[in-house]
């Protein structure tokens, strides 16, 4: 749906809680004032209206990624689709949900102190994430990617950690204990639903905490079940050529 000058900005974000974060980039406040058409917004700039309409509906005409066939990209592929679009996720959403966070904690945290829990959790689950990235991106994916080199030239290559599977059992391990954190998260926000009493920012911040939990999966099912396999394999492959 094309989103225009005289959409009522509240009802924008209903459908599509993504654009809030573009709405708060302008700082248009689609909460208290969110009864506003667009238009109403911006009618002292009409630059920023024109800028806004077009990653208003940019954001809407986004795809997703359910259809393609990951297991069938070579791993240095499936590398760089994971550092683009996953690693660069975690680091991007982040900084747009904890101001969200602190402002819902500090205006709704004494009617609802596990609003405090969650953030304390999503913060930690950061920096564990941060760190365990941070591993693959400097250890791990730079191994993989020699393997594809050395599995097309016809070479081998040995593991300075003696075999791929030990870093992979503690990404593995890793990515056991946010999923963990997150449905703890899950279960403290109701199913990511908000108390009657919830703001519009509260609604949106859910809705953010959800897609962020979302994207986490994805990306933990493209390591644990497709790329992580993948690395295993080539590994095995070499040995066999390398001791014949």
């Amino acid at each position: 749906m094309s989103i225009a000058q005289e959409n009522i900005i509240g009802e924008v974000v209903a459908k599509d809680y993504r654009t809030a974060s573009i709405f708060n980039k302008y700082k248009i406040d689609f909460c208290c004032n969110g009864k506003r058409t667009i238009e109403q917004a911006c009618k002292e700039d009409s630059q920023i209206s024109s800028r806004l309409l077009e990653e208003l509906n940019t954001l809407s005409e986004q795809k997703s990624d359910a259809n393609i066939d990951f297991s069938s990209w070579p791993a240095d592929l499936l590398i760089d689709y994971i550092l683009k679009i996953h690693h660069r996720y975690v680091v991007d959403k982040s900084n747009e949900i904890k101001p969200f966070l602190d402002k819902v904690c500090r205006v709704h945290g004494q009617n609802h102190p596990e609003l405090f829990k969650i953030r304390e959790m999503f913060l930690d689950s950061l920096d564990a994430l941060t760190l365990h990235m941070h591993k693959e991106e400097v250890i791990l994916f730079p191994y993989i990617q020699a393997q594809v080199k050395a599995t097309q030239n016809g070479e081998h290559i040995t593991a300075p950690f003696g075999t791929v599977e030990n870093p992979i059992a503690m990404m593995h391990h890793e990515h056991d204990i946010e999923g963990n954190r997150f449905r703890a998260i899950r279960q403290l926000t109701n199913e990511y639903v908000a108390p009657s009493d919830g703001c519009t920012t509260y609604k949106v911040l859910f809705a953010m905490l959800e897609e962020f939990e979302q994207d986490l999966h994805r990306h933990i099912h493209l390591e644990n079940n497709i790329l992580f396999p993948m690395a295993i394999k080539m590994e095995a492959h070499q040995g066999l050529g390398a001791r014949g």
